[in-house]
This record gives structure tokens, C-alpha cells and sequence, in this order.
């Protein structure tokens, strides 16, 4: 009886360790649950749907797990038995079991994700097509049928089926806007696609999924989606050259920012910058973000970013331009004029 002691002291040690473990599981797994999608399309729902599939079949795999390891834990072993045969030993079994579960685990997750895959890569029906073009750290955004050229937001007409065309300038980059669907990757030389519904009008928040380098954290993305006959007037308005300046003020802001190192880099339709290398400018005005969403388009940061970029996104390939007091105020003032 006393050589006994020890071990039943050992057993009941181990139970509130165990439950401790236990506990600490259960919270960091729930604490996942705070992220689950809220679908705003079809897509999205189809993700969200596999997603607490996946999420279930983890959580009785789980259950399963802390149940037998309880069970390995609180056996009572009889140590003054001899040493069992090695053929009354259940390790054989155990080990069959091992490798058969997750066999049918994983075949099941396969099967029942087939249908979703699928579906998703159906672009063939869609009503308009946009292509997005990665880069450091940026989105460009066109629209083949028409040819706008936009960046970082991207305008859709809701209740419409988009197809997307993914592809990169640089590196790897992954476009994610979770409440409208998956991720998807935006690979150089390689034109992916992919498809988007929004159930309503409204916007929808997404940034890159893929770590692409040091600005990758405010590489940030929004569709919006506007009803039907708002979509359509926003894409006129996108397909016109900019504005002449109306004022001696933009006239003159306009030729500062010309006669800048900001033309080598932009394009604005209509006038003599022509370059692609940064975001399209033409109606730079109408967007709420700049940056690709790393600030709101107001006329002060708009200030802070021609002067200093790398204080509001550290990495970016934009440089800042040398300009007086005077002349940053008359070039802030046309570029916000154009819309």
C-alpha cells in the first residue's frame, strides 16, 4: 500500500494541471472566433460557410484529443502486475486509429471544399470585368471595357457579378477583402481571376494578404459599391480627361505641380504627365484615401505627403518634393480640385 502513494499523489497533481491546460486551450481557440467573416456576398458566404466547417471539425478533433489524453492521464496503472504480453499491448490499435482519423478527416475538409473552389473560379458569367495590378505599395485599378484608370479604390455596382483580373508589377501580393470573398494572389508574369457580389450598396474594407515588403501593413484596399445608376455615373466621370483649372489659383498650382518631379511619377489625363509609374492622379480629388488607405485625402495630409511620405508610410517609393509654403498650398489646391 505504501509503494502506492506516490502515485496517486502523482494522478491528482496532474488533474488540475491538466484542466489548467485545457483551459487555457479553449480560451486561446475561442478567442479565433472574434475574427469570423460577416459575409456581404456570395462569395464571401461560401468562404464563411467552409470556414465553420473547418472550424467545427478542428473543435471535435480537439475534444477528441483532450478526451484520451485525460483518459492516458487518470488510467490507473496496477505497477505490481508483471509487464503485459506485447500482444495484449493496445498500441497497435492506437496507431491504426492514429493514422486512419486524420486520413478521413482530411479527405472529408477536401471533398466538402471542392464545391466552393469551384464555384468561385466561375468568372465566365460576369457582367463587368476590373483588373488589378499590384505594386509597392499600392493598387492600380482599371476597367478594360472602358478604360478608367483609378487606384486603391475599387467601384463595383452592387448586386453584380465582377470578375476580377489579378496580377503584379513587382512581387507577390494577395488581394483580400474578407466580407466579399477569399484571398487570392496577385502573381508577376501571371494573370489570376477571381469573382465578387455585393449584396448591397456600401464599402467594404480589404488589404494585402501576402507580406510584400516593408510597406505591406498599409497596403489597404476598399470596394465600393454603389447602386447601379451611381456606379455608372461614377465611371463616366472617371473616363473624362481633368478639369481645366477655373481659378488663377489652380492654374497656377497646376503648373507646379507640371514643373515637378510629381509628373515624372503621375499621370493626369489631359495634361502633359504621362507617366504610370505611381497612381493615376486624374481624379485624385474624389477618393477618400490616399496612400493606398494609409490617411484620409484631406488637404493637410495631402500637405504631409507631397513634403515628407516616408513620415506617413515608412518604405514607400514615393519621394518627397522641395516646395515652398506657397507653392505646396497652390499645388494641394489642384489636386484636391480634381474629381
Amino acid at each position: 500500500m505504501l509503494s502506492r502513494q506516490p502515485s496517486n499523489h502523482r494522478r491528482s497533481a496532474a488533474v488540475p494541471r491538466l484542466a489548467a491546460v485545457v483551459g487555457v486551450c479553449a480560451v486561446v481557440g475561442l478567442s479565433g472566433c472574434a475574427g469570423v467573416l460577416d459575409p456581404k456576398g456570395d462569395a464571401a458566404s461560401q468562404t464563411a460557410g467552409l470556414a465553420w466547417f473547418m472550424f467545427a471539425v478542428a473543435a471535435v478533433m480537439f475534444i477528441l484529443v483532450v478526451v484520451l489524453l485525460a483518459g492516458g492521464v487518470l488510467r490507473r496503472r496496477d505497477r505490481s502486475d508483471a509487464r503485459p504480453d506485447s500482444t495484449d499491448r493496445p498500441g497497435g490499435r492506437i496507431v491504426a486509429f492514429a493514422v486512419a482519423l486524420p486520413v478521413v478527416v482530411i479527405t472529408t475538409v477536401l471533398l466538402v471544399s471542392f464545391g466552393p473552389l469551384a464555384d468561385q473560379a466561375k468568372t465566365a458569367d460576369a457582367a463587368l470585368t476590373v483588373r488589378i495590378t499590384g505594386h509597392r505599395w499600392w493598387w492600380e485599378v482599371s476597367y478594360p471595357d472602358g478604360g478608367a484608370v483609378t487606384a486603391n479604390e475599387i467601384h463595383i455596382p452592387a448586386g453584380v457579378k465582377v470578375r476580377l483580373e489579378l496580377t503584379s508589377a513587382d512581387v507577390i501580393h494577395s488581394f483580400w477583402v474578407p466580407q466579399l470573398a477569399g484571398k487570392r494572389d496577385l502573381i508577376p508574369g501571371q494573370v489570376n481571376e477571381m469573382w465578387i457580389r455585393a449584396d448591397e450598396p456600401g464599402r467594404y474594407a480589404g488589404s494585402c494578404g501576402e507580406y510584400c515588403g516593408v510597406g505591406h501593413s498599409r497596403m489597404f484596399i476598399t470596394v465600393v459599391a454603389d447602386a447601379p445608376d451611381d456606379f455608372q455615373t461614377w465611371l463616366d466621370t472617371q473616363l473624362r480627361p481633368a478639369a481645366n483649372p477655373a481659378t488663377e489659383e489652380l492654374l497656377a498650382g497646376q503648373q507646379v505641380f507640371l514643373g515637378s518631379s510629381c509628373s515624372y511619377c503621375h499621370r493626369v489625363d489631359g495634361t502633359n504627365a504621362d507617366s504610370s509609374f505611381g497612381p493615376d492622379l486624374t481624379h485624385v480629388g474624389s477618393r477618400q484615401t490616399l496612400a493606398a488607405g494609409a490617411f484620409d485625402n484631406t488637404p493637410d495630409q495631402l500637405s504631409k505627403w507631397i513634403l515628407d511620405p516616408q513620415s506617413l508610410k515608412p518604405g514607400t517609393l514615393m519621394p518627397g518634393v522641395d516646395l515652398s509654403d506657397r507653392e505646396l498650398q497652390q499645388m494641394v489646391a489642384y489636386l484636391e480640385s480634381l474629381r
